[in-house]
């Protein structure tokens, strides 16, 4: 059986709140596949697992936490809480969104094929976008001053949580870099720089000499040849499906908070305010 891929609708309008969209499937946690009940690890037997044609729900990945909200029936009769998204382990291109119906016997009342409209919470989302942009200021800060200092620079992975966000580099940052780097995030922020968000093929990477920025294609959809970048106008790109705000003012304070080392790699916190 042929699975369709949820659109990622967040992706094309990260400001978008509420959207309308169709059910495909209802079913209960204990329903799921080994896979990717593993992808829930706090979910319960109350809990169950909706797959709509669009979602405007980020799923967790890339470092960016899924916010929590509510999918509801188009006449509010019944109310699905959204805990949490995840991509499909077993079906690929699928997200699935986890939750809680507001009356147990509401599981029944939303079938595939139904209408409901979604709804992110706005204070969330807005923090995880800021979260998310001021990671890549922090990125695109620490390669800007030492990409040609430490052998073997590289940007790996990052963390936007709000109690942990942090970039990771291979190479050793020695502490005497913090300050600096914090010079440079607070250059970046004020300048306002805008955040663009563009689809890129292989060759668009080549021709801006980026080719070290060239994702896996496997990540892309079937008969797809795009990637989703994100440039931060005056500074980086980065291969990125999360949310951002438009531009780097509105990240708002990022403080570098330390830089760990170990086994090669340095680990840089930040947080925002």
């Amino acid at each position: 059986m042929t699975v369709s891929r949820t659109h990622l609708a967040f992706q094309y309008d990260a400001k978008a709140l509420r959207l309308k969209t169709v059910v495909r499937s209802v079913r209960p946690f204990s329903a799921l596949e080994e896979g990717n009940q593993c992808l829930f690890r706090q979910a319960t037997e109350d809990d169950h697992v909706v797959v709509t044609k669009e979602t405007i729900f980020h799923p967790q990945g890339g470092g960016q936490p899924a916010p929590r909200a509510d999918a509801d029936g188009a006449e509010r009769v019944p109310t699905f809480q959204v805990r949490a998204a995840r991509m499909d382990a077993v079906n690929d291109g699928q997200v699935l969104h986890l939750g809680r119906f507001a009356e147990p016997s509401d599981c029944a009342a939303i079938r595939p094929g139904d209408a409901v409209e979604q709804a992110v919470d706005p204070e969330k989302r807005l923090l995880y976008s800021r979260l998310h942009t001021a990671g890549h200021v922090l990125g695109s800060a620490v390669r800007s001053l030492l990409e040609h200092e430490i052998p073997g620079f590289d940007e790996l992975k990052a963390s936007h949580f709000p109690d942990s966000a942090s970039c990771e580099f291979r190479g050793s940052i020695e502490g005497r870099w913090k300050e600096l780097i914090q010079r440079r995030v607070d250059e970046y922020v004020s300048r306002a720089m805008p955040v663009e968000i563009d689809f890129w093929t292989e060759d668009d990477f080549r021709r801006e000499g980026l080719e070290r920025l060239v994702p896996d294609r496997r990540l892309l959809p079937p008969g797809e040849d795009r990637f989703r970048v994100v440039r931060i106008v005056g500074a980086e790109v980065y291969p990125c499906g999360g949310t951002h705000v438009d531009t780097t003012d509105l990240c708002g304070s990022t403080v570098v908070k330390k830089i760990s080392r170990g086994k090669g790699i340095s680990r840089v916190s930040y947080a925002i305010s």
